[in-house]
């Protein structure tokens, strides 16, 4: 299964900037040993239903833990038996655009 979710905390820094906060998510992600990719407005991961719902969860905990309220968005592509989707779909729109 792919996963795009995005936390931040509600309230950032006095400037706004949640950046910190959502650096720790994404870091809790990249040492999980699962395939991911962080764009601007979400990171993606790669793998099992236990396996992806448990980084998220500690993703979330990690902000949780600088914040009284959080926000979490969360997509999901379950589709059982299939690997290497992270870039294995954008592979296929390339194709279809010519590139």
């Amino acid at each position: 299964m792919l996963v795009a979710f995005s936390v931040a905390p509600t309230v950032g820094a006095p400037d706004g900037s949640v950046s910190a906060a959502v650096a720790e998510a994404v870091r809790i992600v990249r040492e999980s040993g699962l395939p991911n990719e962080t764009t601007a407005m979400f990171t993606t991961v790669e793998g099992d239903w236990d396996e992806v719902m448990d980084v998220v969860k500690r993703a979330t905990d990690a902000v949780v833990a600088v914040s009284p309220r959080v926000s979490l968005v969360l997509k999901a592509d379950i589709r059982p038996g299939w690997t290497g989707q992270l870039q294995a779909k954008v592979a296929r729109v390339e194709e279809q655009l010519g590139g």
